[in-house]
């Protein structure tokens, strides 16, 4: 026989047991989400479906919804980071099936416009300007520049088809060119529109070690056939005859020929632009190879001036 203790802490237990499963029945109930999955299908759930459903429904009711309980997609509480919980009817009982969450569509869109740029050599904080963080104020230079970049994706949105010719965007060092090339880049992102953004000096000196891995067709046809591409810093060295002529001057008549608008930031204007690439770094003076060169400069882009105060000491 069963000592009376034994038995009573069993019934007690059991008590406790059928206390908190129905505690945890009326919390579920309670969920506005569950009342209202039960309410759209109520010809095919009952009460046994629901019972047997329980720990699905439990699980639904503590997770985060539209990301109320969690900061982002890192500190998602729910059991898969990044989803959440919707309920669904699954062979006569009520299942989840975890879609994506607010964040992480947030946080998957960044990273499909990220990928739509591939940045050589360019600064973190540039390939993460903004137009709309451009500083406006007492320069109208700037105010001029930020309209024509504004005019480019507007012709974008209006017309469906991208702008024969880029922006030459020219001045001082330090006026913020490379920022505005790059807050650009990232507005055309958002519209899906792949853009290759290149630093010019290590560029071309990438160009030289490519001739011996044997790389240098492939790397120069990736630039010169990007939907649309951003030369930074041009003109900011010397180059060789053949970095003139081999490599640059075969992406720019590529891009004239094929209309592809090509952006361009540099501390010259054309006419001093003609000049520094007229002699090269042996000092040979090739003016008839520049002029080409500037051709077709002046073919697939707008000379825009950016004037102010070199904002990198300020």
């Amino acid at each position: 026989m069963e000592r009376i203790g034994n038995t009573l802490k069993r019934v007690m237990n059991a008590s406790e047991l059928t206390a908190r499963y129905e505690q945890l029945r009326n919390e579920v109930m309670e969920s506005e989400g569950v009342q209202q999955f039960i309410s759209e299908n109520s010809s095919e759930i009952d009460k046994t479906v629901v019972d047997k459903s329980l720990g699905k429904l439990y699980e639904y009711t503590t997770a985060s919804h539209n990301c109320e309980k969690c900061p982002n997609v890192e500190g998602c509480i729910n059991v898969m980071k990044g989803f959440e919980p919707k309920l669904i009817l699954s062979q006569g009982f009520i299942d989840l099936d975890y879609v994506k969450c607010p964040n992480k569509l947030v946080e998957d869109e960044r990273r499909n416009v990220s990928n739509m740029i591939d940045s050589m050599y360019m600064p973190k904080d540039v390939m993460e300007a903004r137009l709309h963080n451009v500083d406006l104020e007492h320069d109208n230079s700037r105010i001029i520049v930020v309209e024509a970049a504004a005019q480019f994706l507007s012709e974008i949105s209006e017309t469906g088809e991208l702008p024969e010719r880029g922006l030459y965007i020219y001045g001082p060092f330090g006026t913020g060119k490379s920022f505005i090339l790059g807050a650009l880049a990232n507005e055309l992102a958002n519209l899906r529109i792949r853009t290759v953004v290149v630093y010019i000096p290590e560029f071309l000196r990438e160009m030289k070690q490519s001739i011996q891995d044997q790389t240098l067709n492939e790397k120069i046809d990736f630039v010169k056939k990007a939907k649309v591409l951003m030369l930074d810093d041009f003109g900011a060295e010397s180059m060789s005859a053949w970095a003139r002529d081999e490599v640059i001057g075969t992406i720019l008549q590529y891009r004239m020929a094929e209309k592809l608008p090509t952006f361009f930031t540099s501390n010259f204007n054309f006419d001093e632009l003609e000049h520094h690439l007229t002699y090269t770094q042996r000092g040979e003076k090739e003016a008839v190879k520049a002029a080409r060169i500037m051709e077709r400069i002046k073919t697939i882009s707008k000379p825009v001036q950016l004037k102010g105060k070199n904002r990198r000491n300020v």
